[in-house]
Formats: structure tokens, C-alpha cells, sequence
């Protein structure tokens, strides 16, 4: 944190900041800071009324703010839960504003014998506190953020709800409710919430060069809170696009994290497209030309159905190795990347006029566990569009292959490729058989198998060109 002894006085007076001398106290040592800055925002409160809020206050919680009061901190619900409670739902997780330094909420917890966990947060003004071991509190003092470097920010503290509302990215994240219910908008977040509009905090450069990722996010509300009569403001999308490549700053991982929720929530196709249009897609790892209209057929078959986030992602991709750069950047799961890489090499295999029978033998043909295979194929017809085969499928009993690799060790086949290439040519005879050929029968054709092999090795599956995460 940052820390110093004297500000200048008509800097004190031009930004009428007297009663934040902390905060300044704290700004001036750092030359980068805009002592220029005039903080956006007009000031609007409302008194709320809703059951969800009748039912929100447990007893923990409030313990929690009777300790605040009791020791004149100010202290208020932040950001995503107010705006859930304006859309009467209920939060899920609700963080914590308040005047406090983490050093004076810590004072305060010791002497009170509340417990603190995960500490790791007070570099960033956190402290978490668990009230009578029942609930966990996060709870983050005011800032500013100082120093931005498009993803990270040094941070500052204040004592000023609007200088905190300032830092925040969505005029529908700025907003403020204490514990009598009145709401604190800065930013006509509210009304901007009933309009279903996704606007950034004051000037949409400065929002998304303070955090890249911002860019995302904003994709990720407009797809949770807009509706279909919502549109992109024209500031907003030319913002995006004069600094889609800032993303480059920003881990696979938080990207991913991101682009998933964009990709199986409302507007996908339409959100895709913008995204396309702005010069997005390609810092997120995806090719130059995006297969845009299938995207929209995959989106439109799978809408309001089970389905996994995959199967839109590669109906964005041409080829296989689309999808290894993609994963590059991405940093996609195991599981992620194997459904991925099934549905590319299979959705345009055909299946003859007995559909059952292709999904049952691409099954045997299928390395992996069988759970795996199975869902991967089920993965596979829901992009394809194939719901009564879906069914039928998924109705059909997996058989189990009589024959195992201890039965070839009993018969010394030798480990290595002869013995894989043996256990596989079984399997495929007993999938020719539909699945009716006894182990017996199996076993019989074991020594005439490996005798050709040898004669006629075949050749090595190559090795796989990505290795597998842990």
C-alpha cells in the first residue's frame, strides 16, 4: 500500500478531497496518478423493499454489521449481489464494502474473537471473517486503483463510496446497499439495469485499458442481462475494438473462464459475431475465419437443451488443428479437449441407414473408458441433431467384451504392439459378430490372428500431438 507524509494543498482544494486526506495521504507518493482526475458520478439513493431482502439478513450477517456500527465503520453489500436483488433474485454470494483498512478490521475481529481465514486477500484490501463458525464474510475496504497495468492494479485506500464506485467496470457493478435497505446508485445503474443496458463505468478506453478481461466480462453481462431489443452502444464496440489487443495480457485460463459462460448463455450466436466483428476472437486463440453459421445452427439445436460447452466451441473450428491452437491459448481440460476432438474428427463421418449400428461400432472403435466414449458419443448426436437416436442410444445396453488382455497373457502372446494389435483385431471380429461371438470362439481365433500380424504388422498409431494436462 501506498504511503506518504504531504500533499499539495491546491490539489486538496481543487478536488475538494479535505475530508479524504487518508486517501490522498496515500495517492501522492505515486507520480503516475492523474491528481487532475474529476471523479464521475452523480449521487442517487432509494429506499428498497423486496422479500428477498426480508430474508436475506441471517443472524451471522447480522453480528456482522452490528460489530461495524459499533465501531463507526460504514459498511455495505457491493456490486453483483445489488444487482441481483434488483432483478428479485437471490444472491448466491454477496461481497462486502466498507470504510475500514484491513489493518483497522483486523484490530477489530482480534478484539472481538472472530477468526479470520484466507489471508491472502489483504494485499488487496479482503479480510475474510467467519462469524460464529457457521459463515464466511468477505469483506473489501474501499480503493482506487493507482497504477493499472491492463490486468493488475496497485491499489490505494479510501473512505469515499463514489471514488470506489469509479473503479468499478458496469454501471450495473457500481451500486451500493447498506443494511436499512437504501440503495447508493452513482452511475443510473438501475436504470440501466431495468433497460436491460450494459454500459462501462464512465469512458469505456479507460474502463477496459485499466483491465482487459473487461472486455469479456461486458460480452458475459450483455448475454445475462440484456434482452432482444438490446443493443451495443456504438462507444462501447469501437472501445472494444481499438483494445482487443490488450487480451494478449491475459491468462488462457481467465479467458476461458469467461468466453465458457459467453458461450452457453444468451445471444451466443449474435454476442459471437460482435465479438468476430471487433477483432476479439483471434487474441482468444480461434482462427481468422470463424464458421459463424455453423455456430448458429449448433446454438439454435442445443438451445434449451443439455449439452456440453464444446460442442458450440468447434462448430467454430474447420479442422483439428484449429482446435490445438485454440487449446494453446485456452489451456482447455482433458475432458474439454477430448470432446472437442471427437466431435471435429466425427461429425461428418456418414452413417449409413442404420444409424444405431455406426454410434454402437464407433463405440468399440473408441479408445478410452467406456463411461467417456459413451457420453462423448451422445455429445457427438446432439450436435448433429439427432435427438431419437440420442434416445435410442442411450437405451442401448453397453455390452462387455468376453475376452481380456489376461486371457492373451495366458495364451503367451508377447506384451508389446503384438499383443495390442491381437487384442484390437479381437474386438473388431466381435463387433462384426453384433456383439455374439462367445469367449470360446474368441479364443480360438487368437493363434491364426497373431500368426498373420506377424506376417503383416500393422502399422503404429502415431503419438498424439498434445500432451495430456494434470
Amino acid at each position: 500500500m501506498l504511503f506518504i507524509t504531504q500533499f499539495f494543498t491546491r490539489q486538496l482544494a481543487r478536488q475538494n478531497l479535505w475530508k479524504h486526506l487518508p486517501f490522498c495521504i496515500q495517492l501522492r507518493k505515486h507520480q503516475d496518478y492523474p491528481l487532475s482526475r474529476k471523479w464521475r458520478g452523480n449521487l442517487k439513493t432509494m429506499s428498497l423493499q423486496s422479500p428477498i431482502l426480508d430474508n436475506l439478513m441471517t443472524p451471522e450477517m447480522k453480528k456482522l454489521c452490528d460489530l461495524f456500527e459499533k465501531y463507526n465503520y460504514e459498511l455495505r453489500i457491493a456490486g453483483g449481489a445489488v444487482r441481483d436483488v434488483l432483478m428479485n433474485k437471490t444472491p448466491h454470494d454477496i461481497d462486502f464494502a466498507t470504510t475500514a483498512t484491513p489493518s483497522q478490521m483486523k484490530d477489530m475481529f482480534t478484539k472481538e474473537g472472530i477468526r479470520m481465514i484466507n489471508m491472502n486477500g489483504e494485499k488487496h484490501g479482503t479480510i475474510t471473517a467467519r462469524i460464529d463458525d457457521k459463515e464466511n464474510f468477505e469483506v473489501t475496504t474501499l480503493r482506487i486503483d493507482v497504477v493499472t497495468d491492463g490486468r493488475r492494479a496497485e491499489v490505494a485506500f479510501t473512505t469515499d463510496w463514489k471514488i470506489d464506485a469509479n473503479r468499478r467496470d458496469l454501471t450495473i457493478n457500481a451500486m451500493f446497499l447498506d443494511f436499512q435497505w437504501t440503495l447508493y446508485d452513482y452511475f443510473n445503474g438501475k436504470e440501466d439495469l431495468e433497460n436491460r443496458r450494459i454500459r462501462f463505468v464512465g469512458n469505456p478506453n479507460e474502463r477496459i485499458q485499466e483491465d482487459y478481461l473487461r472486455i469479456m466480462r461486458y460480452f458475459r453481462f450483455f448475454g445475462r442481462i440484456a434482452d432482444s431489443n438490446t443493443v451495443h452502444e456504438k462507444e462501447t464496440l469501437e472501445a472494444i475494438k481499438q483494445n482487443a489487443n490488450g487480451l494478449q495480457m491475459v491468462s488462457g485460463e481467465r479467458l476461458w473462464m469467461e468466453l465458457s459462460k459467453i458461450i452457453v448463455g444468451n445471444f451466443a450466436s449474435s454476442l459471437m459475431e460482435t465479438m468476430v466483428v471487433c477483432g476479439v476472437h483471434t487474441y482468444l486463440g480461434f482462427p481468422d475465419q470463424c464458421n459463424l453459421e455453423e455456430f448458429k445452427r449448433v446454438c439454435e439445436v442445443t438451445e434449451g437443451k443439455p449439452y456440453h460447452v464444446m460442442s458450440r466451441v468447434v462448430a467454430l473450428l474447420s479442422t483439428d488443428d484449429q482446435l490445438y491452437e485454440l487449446d494453446k491459448r485456452l489451456k482447455l481440460s482433458n475432458d474439454e479437449f477430448d470432446i472437442g476432438i471427437f466431435v471435429i474428427h466425427n461429425r461428418d463421418t456418414p452413417m449409413g441407414d442404420d444409424k444405431l449400428k455406426f454410434c454402437k461400432y464407433l463405440f468399440i472403435d473408441t479408445t478410452g473408458k467406456d463411461k467417456k466414449t459413451f457420453e462423448n458419443i451422445c455429445e457427438l448426436l446432439r450436435y448433429r441433431n439427432e435427438p431419437d437416436l440420442l434416445e435410442e442410444f442411450r437405451k442401448w445396453p453397453i455390452p462387455t467384451l468376453p475376452v481380456t488382455g489376461s486371457d492373451l497373457v495366458k495364451m503367451n502372446i508377447p506384451k508389446g504392439p503384438l499383443f495390442k494389435q491381437t487384442f484390437d483385431e479381437i474386438r473388431q471380429r466381435w463387433k462384426f459378430s453384433d456383439f455374439t461371438l462367445t469367449k470360446e470362439e474368441l479364443l480360438d481365433m487368437v493363434p491364426q490372428i497373431s500368426e498373420d500380424l506377424k506376417l503383416n504388422p500393422k502399422k503404429q498409431s502415431p503419438k498424439p500431438k498434445r500432451k495430456r494436462r494434470s
